[in-house]
């Protein structure tokens, strides 16, 4: 079934991952007129409740700290536990235990429960994840650990090596690997991967890197891709961006090595379009945005088979890792402002920096052109990069006004239904088949399927010559005509939230030379920050992953160094 299991780690993951699950619970459909593009067997797994009823919750393990479950406990519609047995041990005495108050469910999951329209959510209502939450969780999904408290100041959970001596410390006493996630590896038939959601500028970057240790001496072969989430460095003490830049700096040494994918995120600093207004001091709120560019960039690996449509995560780190050593993406998006699909000229459009092209290829614009979603031709240009950039140091002008080179990229775009002019052209076909004789491939395409027949109906384009010596997979486009869901658990952030119930998102992945500048700035930070006893291993490190993104096409990147 190609089963997909997530591992959540922290608030600000679970914060996301909600919004994720919510959105997944949105696709089911109880009709049999009615058939869903999602398959929704990737992400969620079959059980029996309490009463023996069948069950359906997501294949995800959620770890948070004490007091960050909110009113969410294990014991729920669907499941019961039984009260621990108090182990009185030798104290001969009575048992005496201590409670602490439970925190009172939100209106908003009140009104779920007893199947009530909800009030609207806001800022103010929404104090955890659980608040907002819409799914069941199996109780072996829910992992609280008791070591730490949420928003402690006595034991803040801040630095890099706290989480990593956390993960070593309850690793040897409970074996996390057998204990949590060896349970849902081993009730999927074919699993297509690991997707990790995990803060890397805090102490949950070395809980996550020891994990990913783990994996991968339990499950070397598993694709897991990796959502780094950072937050915004503006507003904080010089003291605290030093910890934290030394924090991303640990976590991109340490783990970006060892995922298959490895996608760093944050709310941009750069003006927003018009059309997104956004509280920068609400997770809720932060982590929405984020979702919807996380959930319509990875939808097309749960989509179903049986009309050709998914693409597996394997598939799409083939089509962005085109060397093998790169492995680090920008996430990008744009929201469409027009009834024509994905055409992204609205007045929300930022201004941002062509990205070269190889000029080797010559076919690249006649294909894009040829499968272009809509009008606009500048398929590298979107509204919102979510790639982290800000460090607080200073760059020359020759460094920020360099032209970046883009080595894979991958974009997806959801659309109410597929047009005929979005459809493969019979030129785009004959290219297609060229190219896989030539390159002594079966000559099977992706199952073109009349929309007014099948709803589940997806292009995908490749974009770059085999012809011109360029990999087949660096460039490619995928149109899915499934909307983003504007659900009333996602905050009012989207102007146009007010007059449609769905999003137009167009989404984009790449690999290119800008990931470079990024880990030397991280870099230089380190020769400065990191104590003497690691600086060295750690700067040459992130060396290595720099140089990936630079070789052959930035001859002078020692010169910029200086």
């Amino acid at each position: 079934m190609h089963e997909i299991i997530t591992l959540q780690l922290g608030q600000r993951s679970n914060y996301l991952a909600t919004h994720f699950w919510n959105t997944q619970e949105s696709y089911f459909t109880y009709s049999t007129d009615e058939e869903s593009l999602v398959d929704h067997d990737i992400h969620f797994r079959p059980g029996i409740g309490a009463d023996g009823t069948e069950t359906f919750t997501p294949r995800t393990l959620i770890y948070d700290l004490k007091g960050g479950f909110g009113s969410l406990r294990k014991i729920n519609a669907l499941y019961e536990i039984e009260e621990p047995v108090v182990q009185h041990g030798v104290w001969n005495g009575p048992a005496v235990i201590q409670r602490q108050a439970a925190i009172q469910q939100s209106a908003y999951q009140q009104s779920l429960e007893e199947g009530l329209d909800p009030p609207q959510l806001t800022t103010e209502s929404v104090r955890y994840w659980s608040d907002f939450n819409r799914v069941y969780f199996n109780p072996k999904s829910i992992v609280q650990l008791n070591e730490y408290e949420l928003s402690s100041t006595l034991m803040p959970f801040e630095s890099w090596e706290v989480g990593e001596d956390l993960f070593n410390s309850l690793d040897k006493e409970h074996d996390l690997l057998d204990r949590d996630l060896r349970v849902f590896a081993e009730e999927a038939d074919h699993m297509q991967g690991v997707q990790v959601m995990a803060g890397v500028d805090d102490a949950w970057g070395g809980f996550a890197a020891r994990y990913m240790d783990r994996i991968r001496d339990e499950y070397g072969k598993t694709t897991v891709s990796f959502w780094g989430l950072e937050d915004g460095l503006t507003s904080i003490s010089r003291e605290k961006r030093i910890m934290r830049l030394s924090n991303i700096a640990r976590s991109l040494s340490e783990i970006a090595p060892q995922a298959s994918l490895f996608i760093p995120m944050t709310l941009p600093t750069a003006r927003l379009p018009n059309y997104v207004t956004v509280d920068r001091q609400s997770p809720w709120h932060v982590s929405g945005l984020l979702s919807a560019a996380l959930e319509s960039m990875s939808l097309p690996s749960r989509l179903k088979t049986k009309y050709g449509s998914r693409k597996t995560i394997d598939r799409l780190i083939s089509a962005l890792n085109i060397n093998g050593n790169q492995n680090i993406a920008k996430l990008r998006m744009s929201v469409d402002q027009k009834t024509a699909p994905n055409r992204h000229q609205g007045p929300g459009r930022l201004a941002a920096p062509t990205e070269s092209r190889d000029s080797r290829v010559s076919y690249q614009d006649r294909s894009v052109r040829g499968s272009q979603a809509g009008g606009d031709s500048d398929l590298n240009t979107f509204d919102m990069d979510f790639f982290p950039a800000e460090t607080g140091e200073q760059i020359s002008r020759r460094q920020s006004n360099k032209e970046s080179h883009v080595f894979g990229q991958v974009e997806g775009y959801r659309v109410k239904e597929i047009t005929d002019s979005q459809e493969t052209s019979g030129e785009d076909e004959g290219y297609e088949r060229a190219r896989r004789r030539a390159a002594g491939l079966p000559l099977i395409q992706n199952a073109l399927v009349s929309r007014t027949a099948v709803r589940s109906f997806q292009v995908s384009l490749y974009a770059w010559s085999l012809a011109a010596g360029i990999p087949a997979d660096s460039h490619r486009r995928t149109i899915t005509p499934l909307l983003f869901p504007l659900l009333d658990s996602f905050p009012h952030i989207f102007a146009q939230a007010s007059v449609t119930a769905s999003l137009a998102i167009s989404t984009s992945l790449s690999t290119d030379t800008t990931v470079a500048l990024q880990v030397k700035r991280l870099q230089s930070i380190v020769s400065r920050a990191v104590a003497i006893t690691e600086r060295e291993a750690l700067s040459n490190s992130l060396g290595e992953i720099a140089e990936a993104y630079e070789e052959g096409w930035d001859s002078e990147s020692d010169e910029d160094e200086d």
